[in-house]
Parts: structure tokens; C-alpha cells; sequence
């Protein structure tokens, strides 16, 4: 069979290439091991296998083509209600945990209009910008854009490069030909956005998109030409083009037609020359195309063969052989993402690759990471670099950029996150625990049947709380089934046996076992005899120590079974005795139709026979019932544990959201879905975890939203089935509401800034019911957490592209409390017969890296879908301070009248309240500083032209870039013996480098203060 045969290699992939001539079979992608790479020129017959060394180390490669998609757009109202399909159409809600269409916001369920929007492009959808080259001839072609004055009135004028590349030009203009015209070795900077004082003026700032506006900063001075273009992708060439002129100064025209080859097409015509093992100067139509697709799983072959198709009728050429120069020019237009070939036309010194030192500036500037040195680049570069000549020199071309851009290391989740990285000896109840709820159920509870397979990928899923309903069997063996099914029922020593094989697979810590009990007093004493022999050891069966006041640690039980259930008061002597069922097990008994004979007074519970041997297996996890905030306080044991139906849960949040967060400091509660849902929907876990309810059991059988958030959240720490609750929620001396609105007093509120780019590869939706491979997608990012912080924005539609949808727009959330808010990327298809998904990731805030990150896409039931991703930007800044250096910045100004000040809340205890009152002003002035300190710091981004959301390392490298273009010798001296270090100006420099220094030293001044008044503070 013809096929390409992919294989891992130290420095990249080899392709086993389809033989030249009889390639009749289908041809497809297979793992293997490769062979050493043979001799070009060596291969005489069809059986003669050539091997192309290709550094696909990412995996993935995608292709570029419609490049300028992203153009000017009108909103259009839609009269339809979302399908609901972004929250799957298997979330289903009944009760009052109702799943609504759109996102959760403060446990609303009504269903949401949502605003489409259609973007038309302005430019040739035929036009590709893959090199500097084309940059160059898209300039000198020139283009019309609007010309923004110090007034604020704009200005249409047609821009383009002189042929000698020496000036940039506009016409028509009232001024001489000769004075309407700009030379670019003056040129300082170029700026992408709204980055100077009269883009950001009120008059202008609403017309346009920040991703429409770019500045030229051009003169000793430092003046700036700002202009507003039609469509993202005109500014991106523009920038590019610019920026690459400023950097290299005069060039030739042979840079539109360069006379040598570069790395690049090198690298790919050797891959031809090795394809065409006959030397005929072609190859065929099909070999090409799996050559390319090999290059870059995830495009269709009919796109590949349809771009030399256009190539070729371009050429007047026809038939399936393949020449080298339409191989390259197809790889190229192909393989290009325009984003990323922007991006590394920014950090490069070295025309269209980066080099080991432009590589160490993008991963420590742009991406936040630290302590990087230029070894750690060269490894990049032989890890990730397709050609022998770029890794031999030390150079990343714009695949191998590429290729890393979609590796492991530029995935938006931080990789501490993937192990255990919390603190794991806190008490168990200052701990989300991950929670299923009737984990036998493969369906719904009505008509579901039970299996055990369900179980074993609950437990690999990292649950570490599992719920088993136990009922009298035949021939005296209990069993496990649900609902009125009885077709299909599991013995109870089964289960035994896959929780004592998987317990512990995917998580040592411990694993709380559920019992729900409707056994007769004989089969409860066949229950525990079996959980004693087959669990053994692992059960955790000491007594708990009356001297503590709270449970031991995930730490200290460590491969241990909790057995959550009913207990015999110690008072009862006797081989068996009556306790009160709680709430759940009395719903099962209606659900089933049981004898509801034993209840009493229609109180909600009901007598059971326990038998003592099954009772002494309940050690940490005592079941009892709830009663009353006040009498938990004063009566209830520390390993007693309370369940609630998500109804009473939701009610005790609204209506005691203080309360309710105090009592789960020191207490385990557990929140079950209400029996309304037949379906096995569920509820909104985040509903429960502000109140710091630690286990929420979920259907894990139902995919949805709600499961999207429940699994995302638990990746955090490992996927552990653990993850350690916000302080303020586990501190003995803290305040804390469930349904707060605003910021939280003691918790630093951050800053989101999201930049979705693009999208790569997005399928069809499964199930599609429009025809055809058309994809018209947008993208909706979602904020989910307590109340103050839901929120959702949504990109435009993309017209018919989801090869590479370039999307380019920018979002900004504030996130109160980081510690539970969790960001959700859904793709939905923009289809005229109902929207409908394609694909989602959740991922909690706290494992955000910053920078460019490429976002990997799940399905419904949460595979991830193959070569999908979002290409998105993540910066976090700090309205409060604090925080991860590299990952935090300052943000926003305030004046003292918008300022908001911390107070203090009275206990009723007169020395306390005494003595942090007297707190009331040092914390005033406190505030004062914080606030000067990110005034000044936003004024020092502002004037160099970056976005609040910039950090220090990207400010030190635009005044340093400044410097080095000058024509004239400024000198500035940096004074890195400080912890805060010190930049000052020898000599005379600009106005505006002098605004950028004072500004500076006024952030620095603040900062000394703040630092100086926290010290004084510890002191006291």
C-alpha cells in the first residue's frame, strides 16, 4: 500500500515516500520505526524507499491559505435563540439546577439572544503574504488607508513604497510631492495599535479596532504618522514590512525577486530532489500531495491538490506531474501562517529566521519564562528546525518557528500544573474533592443500564469520591443497580474488585467511598465481610482522635479507602441498630418504589437496621444529617459529614452564602444532584465551590459544559482528584461571601487580557446538518467563577474558513478571585440552521501561560480533536500588586475619588474591633501608594508605546531599541546594583525620552515608598 510512513527521529521525522511509479493504493500517515536515510540518486526500482529528514517535532504543521479574511464586518441581529449547542445538546437541565444556553451567571437559567456577525473581506481573498518579499510588493503596490491628524480628523490618502525602497509615500495631499513623503532610515518605531496619544484621544478611540491603527515614529522628536488601515491583515503587512526596512536599512529591488534561495526553499527543494528518486525534474500529482500533508497532518489533500491545480493553470501547465518550483511555491503558500511569519518578522535580526540570541529575547520578553540562556535556544532550534542547514548555524526559519509555536512548550497550560504542585498537608476539608455520582450509570437514571467499565473511567479520571448504591441480591449476595432497571445489575464483590485494581492508578491519595445502603441486616454483614477482604489494608478504619479539631490530610492518607456511611452511636452494644437514613437514600427508595412504610412524620428520613459490623468500617466520613448552621457549630464532630440535595445546597448559598462558607472550613460537605434530573443532567459545580462545598457529585456519564468545568478544574494540581480551596475560604480569619459582586477584601484582582489570532484545522461539526465542508466559525471565551467574575465575549464569523480563520481581536475580563475562576474556549459553526459546536477547552486561571499559546480544541466527550487548536496571546496584569512576576504587571489608573479603599468589618468583640480600627488609616495610605505606583507604571508603558498589559523586560527593550536607532549618540545609563534599577540619561536626549525616564523614576520613587511603608509595617 502507498502511503507516507512517519517516524520520531532525535532531530525530527522521516517520511517514507510512496514509490514514483504505480502509486495506486490510498495513501495515509503510519507510525513506525524509520531506517537510516539512503543515498539521494540511489533508488532504481519501485521497491527503493526514499527517506526525507523532516523536524515536524510539534507534529503538526497548518496551512495559511485566505489570508486576509479578516476585514470590515456588520453586526446582523439574529431572531433565533442559541441552539445551546456550547453547552452540548446533552446538558440537560431539570430543577433547579437548570443548565442554561448561555453561560451561568449567578445560577440564572435563561436562555440568551446572541448577536451574528458576518466579516467581508476588503482584500483580494487570492492575495498571500508569506515572505518579506511579498511584504515588499504588496507596499510598492500601495494601498489606501486613513490618515489620523493631532485633531482627530482623518484623512483618506493613498500609501505606498518607493520602487529604491528609500521613502514611503502618500497622495492625493495639499503638500508638494516632495514633502508628502517619509524617509524610512528616519523611521524609530513602528507600532501596532492604538499606542499613541492621538489614537488614544476620545474622539478617535471608538471608531476603529485596535487591530486596525498603527503609528510610524519617525524624527529625532520622535513625531508620529498614524494611520488607520481597512482590515488586520493590511496593518500586519504594513508593520512587517516596515519593521523590516528599519532594521536593515537600504535594500535592493532584488529583495521582491531575490536571486538566492533562502533557508526555507533549500530545505523544500531538497525534500522534492529526494521525492523525485528518478531525477526527471517532477513528480506526480499524488506524491506531491502526501509529501505536503505528511509535512502537515490536519490539511485536506483536497486543498493541496487544489492549490497546484491554480499554480498550475497559472503556468499554462496541465497534468499531474509536479516541477520543483511549483512544489515550493505551493509548500510555501500553503504552509505559511501569515500570524506566526508576523510574529517572527518582530523579534528577528536576521531577516526571515531567528537566531539563538532573537530566540532567547521571545521566550524570555514574550512568553515569561526565566533564567533562559542561549543553549536552551540552540536546543530549540536542533529540536525543532527542519533543515540541516538551520540547525547547523543556529537558525529557526518560520516552519521550525512554527512547529515550536505548536509544541508542548508553547501550550497555553502551564506544565507545573500537569503533577501535584499544592500543598497536600492541609486538612481534607480545605480541599476540592473531584465527585461522581451514580458512577455504575452509562445513561440516564430512568432507563440507564449499569456497567463496571463505567467505574474504571471514573477512577482513571482522577475521581476520587465514588458513589455505590447497594441492594439485596439473589442466593445472598448484595448488588449494584439503579433506577427500575433490573436487566442489567452488578454484584457488589465486583465493584469491590475494580476499585481495589484501579483505586490508586491515577491517584494515590485517597479515594472516599460512598455507601448508600438498602441491604438487609444478613447481606450488610456479607458487604463488610467482603470489604474487608478484598480492600484490606487500604481501608481506613482507625478512629478518629478526639484531641484534633480537624481531618487529617490528602498527605497522611495516602493510598487509603474512606468509607462514607451510616454509624452506631457508641452507646449501642448490640450486633445491630436503627439509624436514619439520610435524604438520598430515602429518594432512591421512592425512585425504585420502595416500602416507604418506616418514615416518619414526613420529616425527610427514615429508620434502617445497621448492622455493627458494617458500622465500625465508618471511621472519618460519619454520615449525619443536617440540621442547622448554628447547631453544626456547636455539636457537630469533625469527621461527620453532611449530604445535600442540590436544591437545599442552592438555598443555603443564597440565602446564608457567609454561613455556609464558614461551616466548610472545618466540615466535608457533599452535594448530589436533585432526582429531578431523570436525565442524569448536571448541575453547575461552580455554583457549590464558592460556598466551598468540597464534593459535588457529577454524572460523569453526561458530557456538557458542567463536565467541561469539573474536569477542566481538576487538572490543576496534577489531575490528582484534589485541588487545595482559595485562602480566604480555608483561613479561620477571614470573610468571605459566596455571592460577592465586587472585589475581595485581601484577594488581588487580576486582569485578563486575551488575543484570539486564529484558528487551525476546525472540522465540521459531527452530526452537521447543513452539507458540504463549508465551516463558518466563531469563538466565544468565557469566564466562569463566583458571580463578580461570569462574563463572556464572542469574536466575529469567520465566512467559510476553518482551515485558518484569522480572527485577530482582543478581550479583557477582571477576575476578582483568580484561585476559583476557570476560562472556557468554545467554537461554535455560524450555520443559518443552528449553531453548532466544534469544539471546547476549559482551563483554570491559575494555569495560564502568558504569551503566544496555542490552545488544543476537545469534543463533546472531551478526546482531543487531532491537529485543532486556537493560536491565542495571554497576558495577566495586577490591579493590586502581587502575584507571579513574570506573569503580572499593573493596569489601570484611579484617581483618589475612584479609589477604593479597604475597611474593616466589626466582630462585636470590643478589643478586636478596637484595634483594627485604629488599622483604618494606615490602610488608606497603603492604598494611596499601590495606586501611584500603577499610575505611574501605566504612564512609563503609555509613553513607550506599549499596552498596559505590557511588562518591564518589553518596556527596557523599546527604549533600548530607541537608543540603537538614533542617528544621533544618546547615552543612558542603567544601574543594575538596585533591586529597583536606575535609568538616567548622559547628555541631552528627546522630549519624549525624557517624559519616558522621568516617568520611570516617578514609577521607581512610588515603589520605594510602598516598599519602604510595608517594611516599617513589619517592623510595627
Amino acid at each position: 500500500m502507498a502511503g507516507v510512513h512517519v517516524s520520531d527521529a532525535a532531530f525530527g521525522h522521516f517520511l517514507d515516500l510512496p514509490p514514483a511509479q504505480g502509486a495506486t493504493g490510498a495513501a495515509g500517515l503510519t507510525g513506525g520505526d524509520a531506517v537510516p536515510l539512503s543515498p539521494a540518486g540511489t533508488g532504481t526500482g519501485t521497491g527503493t524507499r526514499a527517506y526525507l529528514e523532516v523536524s515536524t517535532a510539534a507534529g503538526q504543521v497548518f496551512g495559511a491559505e485566505g489570508v486576509y479574511t479578516n476585514g470590515r464586518h456588520r453586526e446582523l441581529s439574529s431572531p433565533r435563540i442559541g441552539s445551546g449547542s456550547r453547552e452540548h445538546s446533552a446538558e440537560r437541565g431539570h430543577g433547579a439546577g437548570n443548565a442554561p444556553c448561555g453561560i451561568m451567571k449567578d445560577s440564572s437559567k435563561q436562555k440568551q439572544v446572541r448577536k451574528k456577525t458576518v466579516s467581508f473581506s476588503s482584500m483580494p481573498s487570492d492575495r498571500k503574504i508569506n515572505s518579506t518579499a511579498a511584504c515588499m510588493a504588496f507596499m510598492m503596490e500601495g494601498c489606501e488607508m486613513k490618515k489620523v491628524r493631532s485633531n482627530s480628523r482623518m484623512y483618506n490618502r493613498y500609501f505606498l513604497l518607493d520602487p529604491d525602497m528609500h521613502w514611503l509615500r502618500w497622495e492625493p495631499s495639499k503638500k508638494d510631492s516632495e514633502k508628502a513623503k517619509l524617509e524610512i532610515k528616519g523611521i524609530k518605531e513602528v507600532r501596532l495599535g492604538k499606542k499613541t496619544p492621538v489614537l488614544r484621544s476620545n474622539g478617535l478611540s471608538d471608531q476603529f479596532p485596535d487591530e486596525c491603527a498603527f503609528s510610524i515614529i519617525y524624527g529625532d522628536n520622535y513625531e508620529s504618522l498614524d494611520l488607520v488601515a481597512s482590515t488586520a491583515d493590511v496593518v500586519s503587512t504594513w508593520v512587517m514590512g516596515l519593521r523590516y526596512l528599519v532594521s536593515y536599512g537600504r535594500h535592493t529591488v532584488n529583495m521582491v525577486e531575490p536571486s538566492q534561495p533562502s533557508v526555507r526553499t533549500s530545505w523544500i527543494g531538497s525534500v522534492f530532489e529526494l521525492a523525485d528518486m528518478e531525477k526527471e525534474g517532477h513528480i506526480d500529482l499524488f506524491r506531491a500531495t502526501q509529501i505536503i500533508k505528511g509535512l502537515n497532518p490536519g490539511m485536506k489533500e483536497s486543498r493541496i491538490e487544489l492549490k497546484f491545480k491554480e499554480l498550475q493553470k497559472a503556468k499554462d501547465q496541465y497534468g499531474e506531474a509536479i516541477n520543483m518550483d511549483t512544489f515550493v511555491e505551493a509548500y510555501c503558500e500553503l504552509c505559511t501562517r501569515p500570524e506566526i511569519f508576523f510574529l517572527l518578522m518582530q523579534f528577528s535580526s536576521n531577516k526571515e529566521y531567528l537566531d539563538s540570541k532573537d530566540l532567547m529575547l521571545f521566550v524570555e520578553v514574550e512568553q515569561g519564562v526565566e533564567g533562559v540562556t542561549e543553549d536552551m535556544c540552540w536546543e530549540i532550534v536542533q529540536k525543532f528546525e527542519p533543515s540541516a542547514e538551520g540547525r547547523e548555524r543556529g537558525y529557526l526559519s518560520i516552519d521550525g518557528f512554527t512547529h515550536y509555536l505548536l509544541s508542548s512548550e508553547c501550550h497555553i497550560f502551564d506544565p507545573q500544573h500537569k503533577r501535584v504542585c499544592q500543598d497536600m498537608s492541609q486538612p481534607l476539608s480545605h480541599y476540592y474533592i473531584n465527585s461522581s455520582h451514580n458512577a455504575s450509570l452509562l445513561e440516564d437514571h430512568f432507563w440507564g443500564s449499569s456497567d463496571i467499565s463505567s467505574y474504571i473511567r471514573a477512577l482513571r479520571m482522577g475521581c476520587r469520591s465514588i458513589e455505590v448504591i447497594v441492594w439485596d441480591g439473589p442466593d445472598n449476595e448484595p448488588v449494584v443497580y439503579v433506577g427500575s432497571s433490573v436487566a442489567s445489575h452488578l454484584a457488589f464483590s465486583k465493584i469491590l474488585d475494580i476499585i481495589n485494581q484501579y483505586a490508586f492508578e491515577s491517584s494515590e491519595y485517597p479515594l472516599i467511598l460512598c455507601l448508600v445502603t438498602h441491604c438487609c441486616i444478613p447481606q450488610q454483614r456479607v458487604m463488610a465481610q467482603h470489604m474487608k477482604k478484598i480492600l484490606g489494608d487500604k481501608l481506613a478504619v482507625e478512629p478518629p482522635n478526639k484531641e484534633e479539631n480537624y481531618l487529617p490530610s490528602p498527605e497522611k492518607l495516602k493510598g487509603k479507602i474512606l468509607i462514607k456511611g451510616k454509624r452506631l452511636p457508641p452507646s449501642c452494644t448490640d450486633a445491630e441498630g436503627d439509624v436514619t437514613d439520610e435524604e438520598e437514600g430515602l429518594e432512591m427508595s421512592r425512585r425504585v418504589g420502595a416500602d416507604e412504610k418506616d418514615q416518619l412524620n414526613g420529616l425527610g428520613y427514615k429508620r434502617l437496621r445497621l448492622c455493627k459490623e458494617l458500622s465500625d468500617l465508618v471511621s472519618l466520613c460519619k454520615s449525619v444529617q443536617f440540621r442547622d448552621f448554628e447547631v453544626s457549630k456547636r455539636e457537630q464532630k469533625y469527621w461527620e459529614i453532611c449530604s445535600y440535595n442540590e436544591v437545599d445546597a442552592n438555598r443555603f448559598a443564597n440565602e446564608f452564602p457567609e454561613e455556609f462558607v464558614s461551616y466548610n472550613k472545618r466540615f466535608l460537605s457533599r452535594v448530589y444532584p436533585t432526582p429531578m434530573r431523570i436525565d442524569a443532567s448536571n448541575m453547575n459545580p461552580q455554583d457549590f465551590w464558592k460556598c466551598g462545598c468540597q464534593i459535588v457529585a457529577m454524572n460523569y456519564q453526561t458530557p456538557g459544559l458542567m463536565m467541561d468545568l469539573n474536569l477542566g478544574w481538576f487538572r490543576q494540581n496534577g489531575n490528582c482528584g484534589y485541588v487545595l480551596r482559595p485562602a480566604i475560604m480555608r483561613e479561620e480569619v477571614s470573610y468571605f461571601s459566596a455571592n460577592a459582586r465586587d472585589s475581595l477584601p485581601g484577594v488581588s484582582a487580576q486582569l485578563l487580557h486575551i488575543k484570539v489570532i486564529s484558528g487551525q484545522n476546525l472540522p465540521k461539526p459531527r452530526g452537521s446538518a447543513a452539507k458540504g465542508d463549508v465551516v463558518e466559525p466563531y469563538i466565544y471565551v468565557e469566564i466562569h467563577g463566583i458571580p463578580a467574575d461570569c462574563a463572556e465575549q464572542r469574536t466575529k464569523t469567520m465566512s467559510q474558513n476553518g482551515d485558518n480563520p484569522i480572527f485577530d481581536e482582543s478581550f479583557e475580563f477582571q477576575i476578582n478571585l483568580p484561585e476559583l475562576a476557570v476560562l472556557r474556549f468554545v467554537v461554535l459553526d455560524d450555520d443559518y440552521i443552528g449553531d453548532e459546536f466544534i469544539g471546547q477547552y476549559t482551563i483554570p486561571f491559575e494555569c495560564l501561560q502568558p504569551g503566544y499559546r496555542h490552545v488544543p480544541l476537545q469534543s463533546l466527550t472531551g478526546e482531543f480533536l487531532p491537529n485543532t487548536t486556537l493560536f491565542v496571546h495571554v497576558a495577566i496584569t495586577n490591579r493590586r500588586g502581587g502575584g507571579k512576576a513574570h506573569k503580572r504587571g499593573l493596569y489601570v489608573r484611579k484617581g483618589r475619588k475612584a479609589r477604593e479603599y479597604t475597611t474593616t468589618k466589626t466582630t462585636g468583640i470590643k478589643v478586636v474591633d478596637e484595634l483594627f480600627r485604629a488599622s483604618t488609616q494606615p490602610l488608606r495610605e497603603a492604598t494611596d501608594l499601590r495606586e501611584n505606583v500603577q499610575n505611574a507604571t501605566v504612564s512609563f508603558k503609555e509613553l513607550c508605546g506599549l499596552t498596559p498589559a505590557a511588562n518591564m523586560k518589553q518596556c527596557i527593550l523599546t527604549v533600548s531599541t530607541w537608543l540603537m536607532n538614533s542617528e544621533r549618540s544618546l547615552k543612558v545609563m542603567v544601574d543594575l546594583s538596585e533591586s529597583y534599577p536606575t535609568m538616567e540619561a548622559q547628555g541631552p536626549v528627546p522630549e519624549l525620552l525624557r517624559k519616558v525616564l522621568n516617568a520611570y523614576d516617578m514609577a521607581k520613587l512610588h515603589d520605594n515608598e510602598r516598599e519602604k511603608n510595608f517594611a516599617s509595617d513589619l517592623i510595627f
